[in-house]
């Protein structure tokens, strides 16, 4: 969902962020068979709800339960790390709950985590989400955007980085398997384990607002997409990443024609 959920880590934190993620055992390697959303093209983010991409749009990304849009290349949306709001009674004994048995929620966006704390568990949700990974194939989507990676950062500490990176393999290897790439959302501090996670481009909100897009490209090369909420943070972006894919939406990602909307680019 749209955010500030970069988290940025410093000093003695990034240090253990990176420790752990070179230490994750198992590797994930992009397929050779996977084209990643080309470097720089024209971007529409409409994840609240679709519509005709305007002429300059050569990629989109829709919610899983949308169809993709003709003639462009399509990044299916999955919220793959919480529940949506409402969908709570979907996911059972694989939400996150602390030690008074309470389910441990994303406050900004009313979402409840799910738990990654075991491989078991992580197989559970996994299993889950996979098969909106096969419905997006089926519909002829090309990528997969799964979000709240960084879902680790608001669970009171029952979650860690590598939890959410041994996670994050399932869902490549098997996106992979159904020749789609795959995309980090956010969570900078893990670009660096990109390639061991099996992730492909990176997608990344207000990083122009936050002034850290520079902490996605030297993993992702030009294969960042930027998504924006304020001219601010268009402005930075585009004056400083111009190469990259950028857009500003409105916070709320409405389909063009409903009050509120807001698409700019560079």
């Amino acid at each position: 969902m749209p955010s500030s959920r970069v988290q940025l880590l410093t000093g003695a934190a990034l240090a253990a962020v990176v420790v752990a993620g070179t230490a994750c055992s198992a590797s994930a390697a992009p397929a050779a068979a996977v084209t990643p959303p080309p470097a720089g093209a024209g971007f529409d983010y409409q994840i609240g709800g679709a519509y005709t991409p305007a002429s300059d749009v050569k990629v989109v990304s829709r919610d899983h339960t949308a169809q993709p849009a003709a003639g462009r290349y399509n990044i299916c949306y999955v919220n793959a790390f919480q529940a949506q709001p409402g969908a709570e009674g979907e996911w059972g004994d694989l939400l996150l709950r602390d030690a008074n048995g309470d389910v441990v929620m994303d406050e900004d966006w009313g979402e409840a985590l799910l738990d990654l704390r075991t491989a078991a568990k992580r197989e559970s949700v996994a299993a889950k989400v996979n098969t909106w990974v096969d419905n997006c194939a089926a519909k002829g989507f090309q990528a997969i955007e799964p979000d709240n990676y960084d879902s680790f950062t608001r669970s009171q500490g029952l979650l860690s980085d590598s939890d959410a990176q041994a996670y994050i393999r399932l869902l490549s290897a098997h996106a992979h398997q159904k020749n789609l790439a795959i995309g980090q959302k956010n969570t900078s501090e893990l670009a660096g384990q990109r390639q061991a996670n099996g992730l492909d481009f990176a997608v990344a909100e207000e990083c122009g607002q936050q002034k850290n897009c520079g902490e996605f490209t030297p993993a992702f090369g030009d294969h960042v997409i930027v998504i924006e909420y304020t001219d601010a943070g268009l402005r930075t972006a585009c004056d400083r990443w111009g190469s990259l894919s950028i857009v500003r939406r409105d916070h709320d990602v409405v389909p063009k024609g409903e009050a509120g909307y807001v698409r700019k680019t560079c």
